[in-house]
C-alpha cells in the first residue's frame, strides 16, 4: 500500500492483470528453492488492495506448500500480442477457495489469453492445452500488492511503480 493509504494497484494496471495475459505465479520454499506455476486467471478486489490468482491445485502442489509455508509471492504478467509486462509481490499469501464463479472467470480468462496468442499465429489447441484445469481443483492465492514493478522490455523495465 502507498503512503498515502491509496492501493498499490491503479485502475489500469488493475484492469491489465485481469486481462489476456500470460500469468506465472512464484514464491520459494523454507530451502528458497524457488516454486512456480502457471495462473489460470486473476481476480482484484473491488477496492484493488487484494488480487487472487487462480491455480490448478494438481500443477501447482509444490507453489501452493510453499506458499502456505512462507507467505511469500511474486505474481508475473506478461501480454504475449505486446510484450508489455508487470510484476507484483506481496508477503502476505493465503491459500483459499474459490467457488463457481471463478470457475467461469477462469474460463473467460482462458478465451482471452487464447484470442491474444491467436494475434501471434499460435493455435486455439496450444492454449487451451497450456491453461486447462478441472474445475474441482481450481484453487485461489489471495495477497496484498507489497511491491509493484513496471517489466515491459526497454528503459523502464525493473521500474518501480506506486508507493
Amino acid at each position: 500500500m502507498s503512503v498515502s493509504g491509496e492501493p498499490l494497484l491503479d485502475a489500469e494496471h488493475a484492469a491489465f492483470i485481469q486481462g489476456a495475459v500470460s500469468i506465472v505465479a512464484g514464491s520459494r520454499d523454507a530451502a528458497n528453492v524457488p516454486r512456480l506455476a502457471r495462473a489460470l486467471g486473476c481476480r482484484v478486489s473491488d477496492d484493488r488492495r487484494r488480487v487472487t490468482v487462480f491455480l490448478a491445485a494438481f500443477q501447482a502442489a509444490a507453489l501452493l506448500a510453499a506458499i502456505r509455508a512462507e507467505g511469500a509471492i511474486a505474481v508475473a504478467f506478461n501480454l504475449p500480442s505486446t510484450h508489455r509486462a508487470f510484476q507484483l509481490k506481496g508477503t502476505d499469501a493465503t491459500v483459499v477457495p474459490l467457488d463457481a464463479s471463478d470457475v467461469e472467470w477462469a474460463k473467460r480468462y482462458a478465451d482471452a489469453f487464447v484470442a491474444d496468442i491467436g494475434l501471434l499465429g499460435y493455435s486455439g489447441a496450444l492454449g487451451r492445452a497450456l491453461l486447462w484445469f478441472e474445475p474441482a481443483e481450481l484453487t485461489g492465492v489471495t495477497f496484498t500488492p507489497s511491491a509493484a514493478f513496471e517489466q515491459t522490455p526497454g528503459p523502464r523495465a525493473g521500474e518501480k511503480v506506486g508507493g
